[in-house]
């Protein structure tokens, strides 16, 4: 009685919240280690001057910046178009509609990603917002997608339950569907910042800024160090935004549904 009682408590004690918290962050501190060890190396190997040019800390920290900024603007850009247009592609009076707007959709991400940016750039200008609108227009089909999702597979009996207790429409919106289609929508936000992220360095080519500077300045000066640098420090914010909306999908989602 005495082992078994020991063993089934041993069973049923919950895993120390340290230890949790511990596995939490050790992959983004590793992340940020391989980062960092990558631009101390840049910093203490004997360059040339075309190297020391591209790859100086301020120089570095102004490109990751850039990149920051590109990825945000171009996501918050996705949201406020996907998010509510997914919404009213699943009532009842506009869902004829989704055929020919998915179809758009499709076109930005069918579309080269290197062609769209330099096709904007032809017909707009050459600059930071060309290369936003570039990205907004690749990246929006995967949280519009599963926002439609999201809501299609919300079961149908809770949707009429909710009505039936005298909720609006809009009640069993936000209080019914909404909450038990974030696990797919947060995880259509998630997919929507990695392909930013990778797809913002051919920014560089229409002189946006970002990291792809130095995978430019790499592949056009012949310099495998720029051009390793570049793509290790993408790599590395791919990462470490994969991680944190990992980390937000599985807090925001409802529980008993992440």
């Amino acid at each position: 009685m005495t082992v078994g009682s020991a063993a089934d408590r041993e069973a049923t004690t919950p895993e120390p919240r340290i230890g949790r918290s511990w596995h939490a962050i050790l992959p983004p501190l590793c992340y940020l280690a391989i980062a960092a060890a990558m631009i101390i190396y840049t910093q203490v190997a004997p360059l040339d001057s075309i190297e020391r040019g591209s790859l100086n800390l301020t120089f570095l920290m102004r490109r990751t910046w850039e990149h920051i900024q590109l990825v945000f603007f171009s996501t918050v850009l996705v949201l406020l178009v996907a998010l509510p247009l997914g919404v009213l592609l699943t009532r009842r009076g506009l869902r004829r509609a989704t055929p020919v707007v998915l179809s758009l959709v499709n076109l930005g991400q069918a579309t080269p990603a290197v062609g769209l940016v330099v096709l904007l750039a032809v017909v707009f200008q050459i600059g930071f917002w060309t290369a936003v609108a570039a990205l907004f227009a690749y990246s929006l089909l995967p949280t519009l997608r599963n926002t439609m999702v999201g809501l299609e597979q919300v079961d149908p009996r809770l949707v009429d339950a909710g009505r039936g207790i005298g909720m609006s429409a809009s009640g069993v919106l936000f209080k019914v569907e909404l909450p038990m289609a974030v696990p797919v929508i947060l995880s259509g936000i998630r997919t929507t910042l990695v392909l930013n992220v990778g797809t913002a360095g051919i920014a560089a080519f229409i002189g946006s800024g970002g990291l792809g500077d130095l995978i430019t300045a790499g592949v056009s000066t012949q310099r495998s160090l720029i051009l390793v640098t570049g793509c290790v420090l993408i790599a590395v914010l791919a990462l470490l935004i994969d991680w944190a909306a990992g980390l937000a999908q599985r807090l925001l989602s409802p529980k008993g549904l992440s």
